[in-house]
């Protein structure tokens, strides 16, 4: 295989990574965050500093006292350096939580994960994360209730809709 293409199969395993990061912390999926991470992993994310599977831990006790997640990953910008890979990547939070008072919130964040890559054998996982807040908003939110009378609504591990799509056998055509 050509150097060419091989940089191009570990951006997008990258990317994956990034993904399936966002998945594990808006669907509560321990397994999709931990596996984003690299176990000797460190982890910079604001109110948490330190190993990132103590950052795990810490977001799998957070988690239940938010009922609406949304991140989103854009702008992502890779170099590769020897070693590993620094990447930078812009997101965008979205989440209906307690706020200060215990009341409400919707709170809006914007940023920037900065990771350190790593290849081990076939696989790119992050080593080091820093995350850097650009934005942060947040506003009284609604009365409690997901949906507004649409449907289906999101959910957690294992009862959000994407694990029907994910596990059903033969896949969707």
């Amino acid at each position: 295989m050509s150097a060419q293409v091989q940089e191009l199969l570990d951006r997008e395993a990258i990317r994956d990574c990034l993904y399936r990061y966002c998945r594990g912390i808006d669907r509560a999926e321990e397994a999709a965050l931990r596996s984003a991470y690299w176990p000797d992993g460190t982890d910079d994310h604001g109110p948490y500093k330190g190993s990132a599977s103590g950052f795990v831990d810490w977001a799998m006790q957070t988690l239940p006292t938010i009922e609406q997640s949304v991140h989103q990953i854009h702008n992502v910008l890779i170099t590769f350096r020897e070693g590993g890979a620094a990447v930078e990547s812009y997101f965008t939070a979205l989440q209906r939580q307690p706020g200060r008072g215990g009341a409400v919130v919707n709170l809006q964040m914007e940023g920037r994960y900065l990771d350190w890559f790593e290849k081990r054998g076939d696989e790119w996982r992050i080593l080091n994360r820093t995350v850097v807040f650009d934005w942060i908003q947040e506003q009284a939110g609604p009365a409690p209730g997901k949906s507004a009378g649409r449907g289906p609504v999101s959910g957690r591990w294992p009862d959000d809709p994407v694990y029907q799509l994910v596990c059903q056998t033969p896949p969707l055509v």
